[in-house]
């Protein structure tokens, strides 16, 4: 089916969006609660399970020169950890931007009245929507 996982990488959450190859689309998925450095891979591995996505696509902080920062290192680590765990294609892509399109996208949501005051920490996932859909497009 051409099914990808975007990441966004953060020190307490990881955001988790599903996307299409196909039709070139993203929706957030989920957020996975970070604990001493590490991800909930439990929960990682039933969205694995469920969706069977073939290609994983890690966002990856840059300034705004295009150098790399602390948190790159984060998420570096964090591809090679998933490409060791699950033996698939982990992809790279500048995440710069993401943040304030996923907030903008968020707020809408809000407004809409398609997001609730108690999802506040979906707008991690909307950030790794952007960041898969960001790959889809390059």
């Amino acid at each position: 089916m051409s099914c990808l996982f975007g990441f966004d990488v953060g020190t307490k959450i990881v955001g988790v969006a599903v996307g299409n190859r196909l039709t070139g689309t993203a929706r957030a998925l989920a957020t996975l609660a970070v604990r001493d450095g590490a991800p909930d891979w439990t929960a990682l591995d039933a969205l694995r399970r469920e969706w069977l996505p073939e290609t994983l696509v890690v966002g990856l902080p840059l300034d705004d020169d295009g150098k790399e920062q602390p948190m790159s290192r984060k998420a570096r680590r964090f591809a090679e950890q998933l490409g060791e765990r699950y033996g698939l294609p982990v992809v790279f892509c500048d995440e710069r931007m993401t943040s304030q399109e996923a907030a903008r996208r968020f707020a809408a949501g809000r407004a809409a009245g398609t997001r609730k005051r108690s999802d506040v920490q979906s707008i991690d996932a909307e950030a790794a929507a952007v960041i898969l859909e960001s790959y889809l497009v390059s």
